[in-house]
C-alpha cells in the first residue's frame, strides 16, 4: 500500500479541502542547541532531618507530615525529668565549689598574714595559694558542668531549624529517643533543585555551558533552569559526576522525590528543521505533506531526529532546505485526496 493510500484510509469520510486554504512553512537550516538528556530527582535545597541529641521517652509530637512549620516552632518534646535532675546535681556542685573557694581564699589570707609576721614559713603560703587556685579551678569546672547540663535539658525540646513543611514524621509519642535517631524531616518547598548523574564524557561539556531545560513528568512545558552546578568530584565506582539543576521558585505541584528529565545544553550546531506541527506520525509512518510550487500536495516519508527545539524537529532524511510543508497534515491529506479524485 502506498503512503498516499495509507493516509487516505485515515482521512476517509472527511470533506475535501482546497490547497489554497493550507498554511505552509519552509524547511530551513537553523542553528539549534545540542543537548544531553539525563534522568533526575527533585530534592529540596533546604532540608533537614531533625534528630535527637539526648536520650529519653518521646512525650509529644506536635507536627505531622504535610503540615507547615515556622522556624523555631516546637516539633517534638522528650521527657526532661532526667535532664532536670542533672541540672539540679550540677547546681549543687557549683554551690559546693563556691563554698570550697571561699574557704580556700580565707585560708590563704590567714596564711599570708602569719607569714608576714614570721609565724609561718613561705612554703606554707605557697601551699595555701595552690589550694586557692585549685578551688577556683573546681568552681570553673562546676560552672561548665552546669552549663552542659542546662544545654542538654534544652535538647529535650526539639524545634524546627527552618520554615517550611514537614516531609516525614519518624517517631510516635511513647517511643524512646536516642542520640542521632531521626525524629522529623522538614524542607523548604520554595527552594528546590534536581540532582542528575552524568557520565564522565559529558561533564566537561555541561560544565562549559551550564544551561539546562527541565521536563517534568506531568507533561507541562519545558522549564528553564535557574542554575546548573557540576560538582567537582566523580564517583570512583560508576565513573559519573553529579549535576545540580536549580528550579525557579514557586513551581506548583513539584515535590522532593519526584522524577524529571533534564536536557543539558552542551553546544550549538546547524540542523535542517521543520515545524513539529507539520510532521504526521501514524504507527511506523513518519511523513510530511510537501506543497509544490504549483500548489500540488504530495505525502513524503521522512526520517526525523529525537530532538525538538522551540517547536521544530530535526529532519535527517527526506527533505531539502527551501521546500514547503503543510502545517496542518490532516487538512493537507484531505486536499491531496480531493485532488486525486
Amino acid at each position: 500500500m502506498s503512503l498516499l493510500a495509507a493516509a487516505g484510509l485515515l482521512l476517509a469520510g472527511l470533506a475535501p479541502v482546497h490547497a489554497a486554504e493550507l498554511a505552509a512553512a519552509t524547511v530551513e537550516v537553523r542553528e539549534v542547541e545540542l543537548t544531553y538528556a539525563a534522568d533526575a530527582v527533585v530534592e529540596a535545597v533546604d532540608q533537614a532531618v531533625v534528630a535527637a541529641q539526648v536520650s529519653g521517652r518521646v512525650i509529644e509530637v506536635r507536627r505531622d507530615a504535610g503540615e507547615r512549620i515556622g522556624r523555631g516552632e516546637v516539633l517534638v518534646r522528650i521527657d526532661e525529668r532526667e535532664a532536670a535532675q542533672a541540672v539540679a546535681a550540677a547546681e549543687a556542685q557549683v554551690a559546693q565549689a563556691r563554698a570550697g573557694l571561699a574557704n580556700a581564699q580565707a585560708s590563704y589570707e590567714r596564711t599570708r598574714s602569719l607569714v608576714e609576721r614570721k609565724f609561718m614559713s613561705p612554703a606554707a603560703l605557697d601551699a595555701s595559694r595552690a589550694a586557692w587556685l585549685a578551688a577556683q579551678a573546681q568552681l570553673d569546672q562546676a560552672l561548665a558542668g552546669r552549663g552542659q547540663a542546662t544545654t542538654a535539658r534544652g535538647f529535650t525540646t526539639i524545634v524546627s531549624p527552618l520554615a517550611g513543611v514537614v516531609a516525614r514524621r519518624h517517631v510516635e509519642a511513647g517511643e524512646m529517643a536516642t542520640p542521632g535517631k531521626p525524629l522529623v524531616t522538614v524542607f523548604a518547598p520554595r527552594s528546590l533543585r534536581l540532582v542528575a548523574e552524568l557520565p564522565q564524557e559529558q561533564l566537561a561539556a555541561v560544565s562549559r555551558v551550564r544551561r539546562a531545560r527541565v521536563e517534568l513528568a506531568d507533561g507541562r512545558a519545558m522549564i528553564e533552569s535557574a542554575a546548573v552546578t557540576v560538582l567537582p568530584t566523580a564517583d570512583a565506582h560508576t565513573h559519573s559526576g553529579t549535576a545540580r539543576v536549580g528550579l525557579p521558585s514557586g513551581l506548583d505541584g513539584v515535590l522532593p522525590g519526584m522524577y524529571a528529565r533534564v536536557h543539558f545544553v552542551t553546544g550549538h550546531a546547524r540542523k535542517l528543521t521543520v515545524p513539529a506541527a507539520a510532521v504526521l506520525r501514524r504507527g511506523e509512518l513518519t511523513a510530511v505533506y510537501v506543497v509544490g510550487p504549483g500548489g500540488e500536495i504530495r505525502l513524503r516519508q521522512v526520517r526525523t531526529g529525537d530532538r525538538e527545539w522551540s517547536g521544530r524537529v530535526e529532519v535527517l532524511a527526506g527533505l531539502s532546505a527551501g521546500e514547503r510543508v503543510a502545517l496542518e497534515p490532516v487538512k493537507a491529506g484531505m486536499a491531496a485526496r480531493g485532488a486525486a479524485k
